[in-house]
């Protein structure tokens, strides 16, 4: 009784809006028989149902498309309402199977988008259609019901996945690298430049190495590729000097003449004279000494120049609120001359420590009024922290260059290059600088107040990491003297 008075109603209903108008009754019955159907179907889109239970999911669309096609017809009333409360439970249960499906395979959603982040897709089309087969397969699985089923494809599908992220990752970095080594080998360069290839050849090997131990730490493998790729070029240039000399077609004089031609060109913009009478040993040398001094010279003027221009401020804003003011000028003048006097203290002992070391122990500069002793001949052993006995002599120096500054600061950071994982560098960062401070503690005798040691990993490079100098460089314990600049 209680359906059919439901039924008359809507029939009322129906009449009613179809007196209103065609497109308006529509609009209307749609709100009215769609409003449950259309909630469903969000939360299921919502929940990822398309991917995570498709069948569900497509016989909800089907019975929803229906009703609309019903609705649009202008079919009997009961087969639109009919269609739609189907389609709603359709998508009420494509949700609550795509949330299980969120749960039970998400190990294997994580390896798919892994994979497409890699862009797998494209990369690796082959391996990751296969994982998407398997995928799709223990998806159906689990809609079924079939957990042990579903768990294999899962497994299956995840090592899948995984393959096809390594295999287009290796494409990303490795590609470059072995088209140019295929192009040496059908050149023959081996023949004429097997050193250099070879060295080639190991630099891609150790990349995918590295590659295959840790596809996620990508510094150290583009680095090697980068060197690879770098050796395999020089290679071809190599092997196509040694056949023009094998063929005669160039002479070793002319050969090494033309190599010298840019050493003079390059010792002359120095002002050098090029002196190669035994080989271009000493005039590298002198090239080299020649760039690191205009190295160092522009740090000090850009040093110099910060300097002033904060010294200037700093004097001009206070000695125009001096004199707007009448009571304590005084006094606040002679606080300024203070502090002048003591930042002309300060950079007098910065000279005098800057002479305490060589270029291969440390390099000192002053960022403001602090120190930077940057110990370039403070080595560790690979993924150490201890102190070797040959630094000893190098931090008896730091010593006596803290000495000059008493009642100072002193900042112990540590620094690494960027090949190896961010918390590994960071963790090692942070040993080297602890295990600097602790023998600051014990063998310098510094209290401990004086001190902090920080760690900060690959995140402040002072020199690309592309090359071997730069990670070099990179390496470091830095020492931030901050002096105390109260009157003495």
């Amino acid at each position: 009784m209680a359906a059919r008075t439901g039924f008359a109603r809507c029939v009322l209903m129906v009449t009613v809006l179809l007196a209103m108008g065609s497109v308006q009754a529509q609009n209307e019955l749609r709100n009215t028989f769609f409003k449950e159907a259309d909630a469903a179907k969000a939360a299921a889109e919502a929940a990822n149902a398309e991917l995570l239970s498709p069948r569900n999911y497509e016989r909800g669309m089907r019975e929803y498309r229906d009703a609309e096609d019903a609705l649009e017809r202008g079919r009997n009333i009961e087969i639109v309402r009919s269609n739609a409360a189907d389609a709603a439970q359709y998508f009420d249960a494509a949700a609550k199977a795509a949330e299980l499906a969120s749960t039970a395979l998400a190990q294997v959603m994580k390896s798919r988008q892994d994979a497409a982040n890699a862009r797998a897709p494209e990369l690796a089309a082959e391996i990751w259609q296969d994982a998407q087969e398997k995928f799709a397969a223990a998806i159906s699985l689990l809609e079924r019901g079939d957990l042990k089923g579903s768990k294999r494809r899962d497994i299956e599908a995840i090592g899948l996945y995984r393959d096809a992220e390594l295999v287009a990752i290796k494409a990303q970095y490795l590609s470059e690298t072995r088209r140019l080594l295929a192009e040496a080998d059908r050149a023959r360069v081996g023949r004429y430049a097997p050193i250099t290839l070879g060295k080639a050849k190991q630099l891609l090997a150790d990349a995918d190495r590295e590659l295959n131990e840790n596809r996620y730490d990508t510094d150290l493998p583009r680095s090697l590729a980068k060197q690879a790729n770098y050796e395999a070029k020089h290679a071809i240039y190599l092997s196509e000097i040694v056949r023009k000399v094998r063929d005669r077609d160039l002479s070793a004089e002319v050969l090494v003449l033309n190599w010298e031609a840019p050493m003079r060109d390059i010792a002359g913009a120095a002002d050098i004279s090029p002196d190669m009478e035994d080989g271009p040993d000493r005039l590298a040398a002198s090239l080299v000494s020649f760039i690191e001094n205009l190295r160092n010279e522009n740090q000090s003027l850009q040093q110099e120049k910060s300097e002033n221009e904060i010294r200037l401020a700093e004097m001009e804003e206070e000695l125009s609120a001096l004199d707007e003011r009448l009571g304590g000028a005084t006094a606040e003048r002679a606080a300024l001359i203070q502090r002048l006097e003591a930042q002309a203290r300060v950079k007098q002992q910065f000279e005098q420590v800057e002479k305490m070391f060589t270029s291969d122990e440390a390099r000192v500069f002053r960022e403001g009024n602090n120190i930077i002793l940057r110990l370039v001949g403070l080595t560790f052993d690979s993924g150490a922290s201890d102190i070797k006995p040959e630094s000893f002599d190098l931090l008896a120096k730091v010593e006596k260059a803290i000495d000059v500054f008493p009642r100072s600061e002193l900042i112990i950071e540590g620094h690494t290059d960027s090949h190896g994982g961010d918390d590994f560098n960071q963790a090692l960062s942070q040993e080297r600088a602890e295990s600097v401070q602790q023998y600051m503690i014990n063998a310098m005798r510094l209290p401990t107040y004086r001190l902090i040691a920080t760690g900060y990993g690959e995140t402040r490079p002072i020199a690309s990491n592309e090359t071997v100098a730069g990670r070099t460089r990179n390496r470091r314990i830095d020492i931030v003297i901050r002096p105390n600049l109260e009157p003495t």
